[in-house]
């Protein structure tokens, strides 16, 4: 008499859905570059979109920067300088970056800042962040962790041009669920600052390829990875933006020629978001003055 079989194990659980929850426009990189390459902004006293970018140490904010001019010039670039993870900032200065497209350059721009850390006194002070989404600091300043800009270091009457136009948040998929509490009292800090602003707010989600297996081996189940989605849910309840302002990406990192596939997720469902946000924002600020924030009211009638 023999015992009874045992029932097989179940199977593991799918690492994803059936079908991507978001589309993404693989095969139209031409025609959205087209698109960024011929922006026209709603006001022509704004010549550039400013955008922002902030985040913790080691995010990819450099490398994200680094990895859009790449996919605009066709060859890997590294003009703003990125490091290894060191744990402390590598960006020690405020300075504004071009997208080139030949000869030409595009009309928005990027600044890249020193990194959040966590503990007083490390890493960006928060209220020099808040000073550079309302125009203030000016090219070049130097971040000291101890102190924040004085107001000799501060410009007194910004242009619209030195205003940002759109805060960026970089936050690596892989570091989400490890990252310091503090960091993300700081983040909801800046995000306060800039809601009073009107100014929108984005988050991209770096190294994707280190936090799924999936997407490692083929980038475009980035949609279709539960990974991924749980990584971006952990950043919209950490930070407080929303999930159909999160963009996940990968950076440029190992790779020496561009590539088609991670152009489209930078150059494309990122940079197209991000800067079509702005618009919106543009209309607001210059288009009906009573809607301004009472702060760039101000600066205007200066």
């Amino acid at each position: 008499m023999g015992g009874s079989k045992s029932s097989p194990a179940p199977p593991p659980p799918s690492l994803e859905f059936n079908e991507p929850w978001r589309e993404t426009p693989w095969l139209k990189k031409e025609v959205l570059e087209k698109n960024l390459r011929e922006l026209k902004l709603s006001d022509p006293s704004v010549k550039y979109v400013r955008i922002l970018l902030t985040g913790a140490t080691g995010a990819g904010k450099s490398s994200f920067f680094n990895s859009v001019n790449s996919a605009f010039q066709g060859r890997i670039t590294t003009e703003a300088l990125a490091d290894a993870e060191t744990g402390t900032s590598f960006t020690k200065s405020y300075r504004t970056y071009y997208i080139r497209d030949g000869q030409s350059v595009l009309p928005f721009v990027f600044n890249d800042i020193m990194g959040l850390e966590s503990g007083e006194s490390k890493g960006a002070d928060p209220e020099d962040i808040a000073r550079s989404l309302e125009g203030l600091l000016k090219e070049g300043h130097k971040f000291n962790p101890a102190a924040s800009a004085k107001n000799n270091d501060c410009r007194s009457n910004p242009s619209s041009e030195d205003l940002t136009y759109c805060l960026v948040y970089v936050i690596a998929a892989n570091k989400v669920s490890m990252m310091d509490d503090d960091v993300f009292i700081k983040m909801r800090y800046i995000r306060q600052k800039a809601s009073d602003l009107e100014i929108p707010q984005v988050i991209i989600m770096t190294r994707v390829d280190e936090a799924c297996p999936l997407v490692r081996k083929d980038l475009r189940k980035i949609y279709t990875s539960k990974k991924i989605k749980e990584k971006m849910q952990e950043c919209c309840n950490s930070v407080g933006v929303p999930m159909c302002h999160i963009f996940p990406v990968k950076n440029y990192h190992e790779e020496i020629d561009t590539d088609d596939d991670i152009d489209v997720r930078l150059c494309v469902c990122r940079l197209m978001r991000v800067v079509g946000l702005r618009s919106d924002l543009i209309s607001r600020w210059f288009g009906v003055t009573s809607s301004c924030p009472e702060s760039v009211i101000t600066r205007r009638s200066l």
